[in-house]
């Protein structure tokens, strides 16, 4: 009998034990602290602008716009005025791609040294046919060679695009040499000299965009990259790059 009531007095004590521990507050979970926060920022995009000269060529530039098209890549094209008619398919075909528009002279001529008539006369009439091909808009100006004076920023009346990397692939139509050179070469906010006109720039200028691409560059228009850095183009002004400052 004594044993019994034992039993049940250690029983009683474990009980109230437990409803002493129910009832007292619990501590919160403990969180781990840390000293400061940390902050991520985004990585601004490496970006690079693509241009061609001379064209439009049907036999070349029409394979590059369907290159880009299935990249999904836009580039400037610089064109030649007297090479407008009987391409205005591919002009158009640019535009509609997202695809950026330049005047590169009616002839292909030097301006350099021209007095005000005569650079108007290689200006003016390739800015009118493009006009009324893709309405009233501003058409950026490459300079045949890259040649600017003065009288040249004063009669400009668009900015001036140059360059900063420039495989030269007039020179010797070689593909890997020219691929090698670009990519071996560019930096965040270079500008691409190439030119449309050739089959082999059009190859060279495909595997460029995909080995960079890979490299984490993307490919934009001129007025996209340099509004990217916070440059608005003025007219009379030249641009060779938009390198981050």
């Amino acid at each position: 009998m004594a044993a019994r009531y034992r039993n049940w007095f250690w029983l009683g004590l474990a009980a109230l034990a437990a409803a002493v521990l129910l009832l007292r507050p619990q501590e919160p979970p403990k969180i781990a602290q840390v000293d400061s926060p940390v902050e991520v920022a985004e990585a601004q995009p490496k970006l690079l602008a693509l241009t061609f000269d001379d064209g439009p060529r049907r036999s070349t530039t029409s394979k590059l716009l369907e290159g880009l098209d299935q990249r999904g890549v836009q580039a400037t094209f610089f064109l030649i005025g007297k090479q407008i008619e009987g391409n205005e398919d591919l002009i158009l075909q640019m535009a509609e791609g997202g695809h950026q528009i330049g005047v590169h002279t009616f002839d292909h001529v030097e301006l350099r040294d021209l007095s005000p008539a005569d650079i108007h006369r290689q200006l003016d009439p390739t800015r009118e046919a493009l006009r009324s091909l893709l309405g009233d808009r501003e058409f950026i100006l490459r300079p045949p060679y890259g040649f600017v004076d003065d009288t040249l920023l004063q009669q400009a009346d668009s900015p001036i695009i140059l360059w900063s990397v420039d495989p030269e692939d007039w020179h010797d139509r070689d593909v890997q040499r020219e691929v090698a050179h670009i990519v071996s070469h560019v930096q965040d906010g270079d500008i691409i000299l190439m030119h449309d006109i050739f089959s082999e720039s059009v190859d060279a200028a495909l595997q460029v965009v995909d080995q960079l691409r890979q490299a984490g560059y993307a490919f934009v228009t001129v007025d996209d990259l340099l509004l990217s850095r916070g440059i608005t183009a003025e007219n009379g002004a030249v641009y060779r790059h938009a390198h981050p400052q």
